[in-house]
């Protein structure tokens, strides 16, 4: 029993991408992402040895969009219910957190507000956070054992903040060379 996105099958190792998510339940599953602004959850029940992560894009965005597994709100519940459907017990599900870094400085500030959403989540939900690394100016490479509740962060050595380049302002002032 594993799953992936909803309905792929899982290999011993696994990538997500933006929007998706993938459960697991046997000790060499190993479930990775890559995050710059975006948010990954961890989370596993250790009791029933199962757990799983998403990778969210924002907090939350416009209902009439087909890819709500992108918004935090949606991406956490496709989870929990994936995790409870294999055999968790809400009340047993622990989570680590990972990403929200500044990647576009100037010119967004998705990566805290990813940040914030998931923590704020996570204690409305009553489900404890015993581990994150959120924020920065470094993507990250996050690989997770989810039935083992084990993580591990890898900082994207190559990864740089974009400066944003402000642009000029609007005037009625006419330049004569």
């Amino acid at each position: 029993m594993t799953t992936i996105s909803q309905k792929k099958t899982l290999e011993k190792s696994t990538y997500i991408a933006q929007g998706e998510y993938a459960i697991g339940d046997t000790e060499d599953t190993v479930i990775s992402t890559i995050l710059g602004s975006c948010v990954a959850t961890c989370l596993w029940d250790p009791v029933a040895g199962v757990g799983g992560m998403n990778h969210f894009l924002l907090p939350d965005g416009p209902s009439s969009r087909n890819d709500i597994s992108s918004f935090g709100a949606n991406a956490m519940e496709l989870l929990i219910n994936a995790l409870t459907r294999a055999g968790a017990v809400r009340g047993r599900i622990r989570a680590k957190v990972f990403g929200g870094a500044e990647m576009y400085k100037g010119l967004t500030n998705a990566g805290n507000e990813n940040g914030v959403f998931v923590l704020s989540y996570l204690q409305r939900e009553g489900i404890p956070c015993d581990s994150q690394s959120l924020g920065g100016v470094q993507a990250r490479r996050i690989e997770f054992m989810p039935a083992l509740g084990k993580a591990r962060q890898k900082l994207v050595a190559d990864s740089r903040v974009i400066e944003a380049v402000p642009k000029p302002e609007k005037t009625n002032d006419i330049e004569l060379f």
